[in-house]
């Protein structure tokens, strides 16, 4: 009785285990393009000209302006990809921007400054989850759970526009 006990639970464990997992499956409809309308604090996924989810987001601490240079708090504006993904990031998961692009290390390097990175999508890792307002370095941060269903639908190579 006591063998059959144990398994039983170890099943139901495993089995829960495998609903927390903050790795999802995504099958639908390409995610051909990622855009993002900073005054308004929202972020599309789209099909084509079909929006697939969109999303409430929170920008970096000083989100008014185009990102210049290191350590200004800006998120950047303008056309990028999505080039890495981290699953292991500090905030739950992450999907790395290829910011800076060749204009913008051109105009931080005519300031005399370096032009920063490291900008992302991420989640907020728990610690920040009651956080309001515009709070990151310069990345977009959206919930964890929202963060893991992004990371499922969104491909490396995939176009992110970033507007005012």
């Amino acid at each position: 009785m006591l063998d059959r006990r144990a398994f039983v639970l170890t099943a139901v464990a495993g089995s829960l285990a495998g609903c927390s997992s903050k790795f999802r499956h995504y099958s639908g409809p390409e995610v051909t393009q990622i855009v993002v309308f900073k005054a308004s604090r929202r972020m599309y996924l789209q099909h084509g000209r079909k929006t697939l989810k969109k999303y409430r987001i929170a920008l970096g601490g000083n989100p008014i302006g185009d990102k210049k240079v290191e350590g200004d708090g800006k998120t950047p504006e303008g056309t990028y990809m999505i080039d890495r993904r981290n699953p292991n990031s500090a905030y739950h998961l992450s999907l790395g921007i290829s910011y800076p692009n060749a204009d913008d290390a051109a105009e931080a390097e005519a300031l005399g400054q370096k032009p920063g990175g490291d900008i992302f999508i991420h989640g907020r890792a728990g610690k920040n989850a009651d956080r309001n307002g515009d709070w990151t370095a310069g990345c977009i941060s959206v919930t964890d759970r929202e963060i893991e269903e992004i990371y499922a639908m969104v491909r490396d190579g995939t176009t992110i526009v970033i507007l005012p």
